[in-house]
């Protein structure tokens, strides 16, 4: 369909062209809402009347009689209708529509995908603290993150996933106290035990681990370090070392489990031992955008469009967080990443235009060009948790949050990035255990799996003997990519019906989902479009035997089903989830 789609296009933007000189951009199809309103719709009459002042709807007129004498139009579409107040619905014929399946069962993992395009892109995420273990919402960021990135991988990015390390702060220090403290054998609910909102303390078990570790001068490696415990309790700065690897090890394991990976992870205390935060500041200074108030140093960040000027330097000599902010990106924009995007939660929404208006500052002093809009923000809210119809709010080894690892251990992998992508980011997200855990259509990520195992048996049903069932899970997705290639020369016109032609439909329609997922930074689209690719599957199931005896149907059928099972696949594989072919 893609090749179709090309052609069309291709005729549709000189038939525009011959109509309006230089409007030819707005040779665009999209799919219409009801299926038997059409396969394709182009809107461009109405925009293009209005500039000439003439009747929508005779304009389309035109444009009909315009295409109709065009060679891709004559090859691949029955029909054009006029409908309401200038749409025209192209009709494709039975050829066109199946082209979308040869294109599938002959491009495989490659349907939907764009060549390399020679641009990169930086995507910042989870980015938590070494101070505790990961919660639920750096699971979503987790999630959207990798899911972002598979997209832009598909469109021919060269993606580059980084996680940024806040090792520098008050927060490193309070997590060096409570693990000297709970070394020296005090806990939570001691007299002595700092309390209140705002105490100056971790209270989660984790922290007891770290400390029986630590005396036990155990040695600990994460992706980037190894050290070793002094097991002196008066060493602040060993606990501090320490507990800062023992916690990047924990998180390093549980993102490894939940299959995300990062190119690089940088650290925010290299910001200052390199100097980058100092030259930053002096070139916030230079461009003279800022200026001495109160005690404190101030960027005057109301030039750049913010609601507000923000003070970068404290009257006690100590830096704004926003600050090594800035000098982070100027960091990511001279590695030559001219695309980024940050996903942060959404409590990060004030930080937006202060980080936007240091890099203008510096930009435009410099003459480095930074766009006004870099970089790019993701922002998700936080996800509350439900089991057994209520909400669990504490993680015994965290002390005051669910853990990423509960939520993995209390459900699986596949159902936690599923779930955690099947809404928009910006959307408050209720997670329901139970839910994850039934095995019914309710399911979201149930549906869309059993989907594809149910494809999967069918295509192999003839194939497996009795010795043959007892493949593994690999040994089955080789048979059934196996059954997939032989499938591709066959003979697809038995497939006329309406029901072949609703799923059709939707598998065309998976090109422009990755495309526009990747454009709008929206991986849920993929979730939400896998979910009606699997009720169409299952309508078309319910309506029409596939195994029949007619070879030259069955083998039509096969063809049909083979493809979305392909197309499942692909789908759950930019989210990052497994496409059993059993369940």
């Amino acid at each position: 369909m893609q090749i179709v789609k090309q052609e069309l296009q291709q005729a549709l933007a000189r038939s525009i062209e011959a109509l309006v000189p230089g409007a030819s951009d707005k040779a665009v199809f999209e799919t219409p809402k009801v299926p038997s309103h059409g396969d394709l719709a182009v809107t461009a009459a109405m925009p293009l009347a209005k500039a000439l002042k003439k009747n929508p709807r005779e304009l389309a007129e035109t444009l009909k009689g315009l295409l109709a004498k065009e060679p891709a139009f004559e090859r691949w579409v029955e029909s054009m209708d006029i409908a309401g107040p200038g749409f025209l619905n192209l009709h494709l014929k039975l050829v066109a529509r199946l082209e979308v399946i040869k294109e599938i069962l002959s491009q495989r993992m490659g349907y939907g995908t764009k060549p390399k395009v020679g641009q990169k892109v930086l995507v910042e995420f989870v980015s938590a603290n070494p101070t505790g273990p990961l919660h639920v919402g750096h699971g979503r960021q987790a999630a959207l993150g990798d899911a972002i990135c598979n997209l832009f991988e598909t469109q021919g990015w060269d993606v580059h996933r980084e996680f940024y390390y806040n090792d520098a702060g008050v927060q490193i220090n309070t997590l060096a106290l409570s693990t000297q403290m709970r070394a020296r054998g005090m806990k939570p609910g001691d007299v002595d035990w700092p309390t209140g909102e705002n105490a100056a303390v971790y209270n989660g078990d984790y922290i007891q681990d770290i400390a029986d570790d630590f005396l036990a001068k155990k040695t600990v490696s994460s992706d980037d370090r190894t050290y070793t415990a002094s097991g002196d309790l008066d060493d602040l700065e060993s606990i501090r070392e320490f507990a800062v690897a023992y916690l990047r090890r924990e998180q390093d394991l549980d993102l490894k489990s939940f299959q995300v990976n990062f190119d690089e992870y940088y650290l925010e205390s290299s910001l200052y031992t390199s100097g980058r935060v100092a030259a930053a500041v002096q070139d916030m200074t230079d461009s003279g955008n800022t200026y001495e108030a109160e005690g404190a140093l101030w960027l005057r960040s109301t030039e750049f469009k913010d609601d507000k000027d923000r003070v970068m330097r404290k009257s006690d000599g100590t830096y704004t967080y926003f600050v090594p902010d800035v000098a982070y990106h100027l960091s990511k924009w001279e590695r030559g990443f001219h695309k980024v995007i940050n996903i942060q939660g959404s409590d990060h929404h004030g930080t937006i235009a202060r980080v936007r208006a240091g890099l203008q500052a510096v930009s435009k002093l410099k003459g480095l060009q930074i766009p006004e809009g870099y970089p790019n923000y993701v922002l998700h809210t936080m996800v509350r948790v439900m089991r057994g119809g209520a909400e669990v709010k504490i993680s015994k080894r965290a002390g005051s949050y669910v853990t990423l690892r509960d939520l993995v251990e209390w459900t699986s992998k596949d159902a936690v990035r599923f779930f955690l992508l099947s809404r928009k980011p910006d959307t408050e997200y209720v997670f329901d255990v139970d839910l994850a855990l039934a095995q019914n259509n309710d399911n979201p990520v149930f549906y869309v799996q059993y989907a594809h195992a149910r494809i999967c048996s069918v295509l192999l049903k003839e194939l497996l003997n009795d010795e043959g069932k007892d493949l593994n899970a690999d040994q089955r997705l080789r048979k059934v990519e196996d059954v997939t290639a032989s499938l591709i020369q066959v003979d697809l016109e038995p497939l006329d019906s309406i029901a072949a032609k609703t799923l059709t439909s939707q598998l065309a329609r998976y090109p422009e989902v990755l495309s526009a997922g990747t454009e709008n930074f929206a991986p849920h689209d993929i979730s939400f479009y896998l979910r009606d690719l699997a009720s169409a599957y299952h309508s078309y199931y319910d309506v029409e035997r596939i195994l029949v005896e007619d070879q030259r149907v069955k083998n039509a059928r096969l063809a049909l089903v083979a493809a979305t099972a392909q197309v499942i696949r692909n789908g759950l594989s930019v989210l990052g989830v497994s496409a059993p072919t059993k369940m």
